[in-house]
């Protein structure tokens, strides 16, 4: 599989899915049908412009480099701000479910302003009969007294009730609004943040980082292809061949005979004499590997010092750079090319 098809699949991956948060986002943010279709459109657009402007304008001349700029600039905070949209939406539905699996407690009896002033009526009128004085032994003084100490007694333990169910109710409340709040927006409180902008902070990092990773994942995908071999149509000579192979063969020059009573016009005489033609010399087998030895040396010393080059920045990793930089033939740097390929 080619390096060119893995930020492809990240490239479309990153999105589809920042097309189906534009989805959700305009269906909410929209109210009839005609609308949310509106939003979704112009949420899914903004989104492919954002992702592709960059890739798409790459090649162009300096000016309309700086429009497609100002227009993904202007496409990439719209769909941040939708994407934005749609995490706290999404964070404020799942902690109304959080919220609901909190069990609730709900209060029993009356409450406790009520208690209170009937507990207020059966002081005072404790306090009214142990004013009363009475001689003789009265045993309706010492009932009533007894029956108001009762009634004061009865409304303590009312209200202690009261207080109970209360402060449940209290810790439930607590819980839910603990449940509300989204764990990591909850952590931003404590260094004075308050709730809804750590959830708009949160949200907006989200999109910023999904858009980055879809924006540079197509620049990597639609990048514009290098030459990875070289395809020509021209003959090439012996001379050239031993230059771009790292062996020189040295080829004699052949002259044309002079025969006797040629005057150096053509077309030549007619039944010339035969003419010895110089051949090349033959490569023998202990040079042929001698000469493949140095060369594969010459490519792997090649490739680390390529390696280091390109990391730096300081080349690139095209056959004619490559040619360029290390003055060799065409099939060395084609060679050289090819095992820097994987490492990209």
């Amino acid at each position: 599989m080619p390096m060119r098809a893995y930020p492809a699949f990240l490239a479309v991956a990153a999105t589809v899915t920042a097309a189906c948060l534009s989805i959700m986002a305009g269906w909410q943010r929209g109210g009839f049908l005609a609308e949310r279709v509106l939003w979704i459109a112009v949420g899914v657009v903004l989104v492919v412009a954002a992702h592709l402007l960059p890739a798409l304008v790459r090649a162009h001349g300096r000016g309309v480099r700086a429009v497609g700029t100002a227009l993904w600039a202007a496409c990439f905070v719209a769909t941040c701000i939708g994407h934005g949209v749609f995490f706290i939406l999404a964070q404020k539905h799942a902690g109304e479910l959080r919220a609901a699996a909190v069990p609730a407690v709900t209060a029993k009896g009356r409450g406790m302003a009520e208690i209170a002033r009937d507990r207020a009526d059966a002081v005072t009128r404790l306090a009214r009969t142990n004013a009363r004085r009475c001689v003789a032994p009265c045993p309706n003084l010492i009932a009533d007294r007894t029956a108001a100490a009762a009634r004061v007694e009865q409304f303590d333990t009312e209200l202690a009730d009261a207080q109970r169910a209360e402060a449940a109710q209290d810790r439930v409340a607590a819980e839910r609004a603990a449940a509300i709040a989204d764990p990591v927006t909850g952590a931003l409180t404590a260094f004075g943040v308050t709730a809804p902008r750590a959830e708009l902070v949160t949200g907006l990092a989200f999109a910023g980082v999904l858009e980055a990773v879809a924006c540079f994942a197509w620049l990597l995908a639609l990048r514009p292809a290098d030459v990875t071999r070289a395809v020509t149509e021209s003959p090439v000579t012996p001379a050239q061949q031993g230059s771009n192979d790292g062996v020189t063969v040295s080829v004699t020059p052949v002259s044309r005979a002079r025969l006797p009573g040629d005057t150096g016009q053509y077309p030549p005489v007619r039944n010339p004499a035969p003419v010895e033609v110089a051949t090349a010399p033959t490569v023998d087998e202990p040079v042929a590997e001698a000469a493949k030895e140095s060369r594969d040396e010459k490519i792997r010393r090649f490739v680390d010092t390529a390696k280091a080059e390109i990391a730096a920045g300081a080349l690139r990793m095209t056959v004619k750079a490559i040619r360029i930089r290390f003055d060799c033939g065409q099939s060395i740097a084609i060679e050289v090319r090819k095992q820097l390929e994987p490492q990209t």
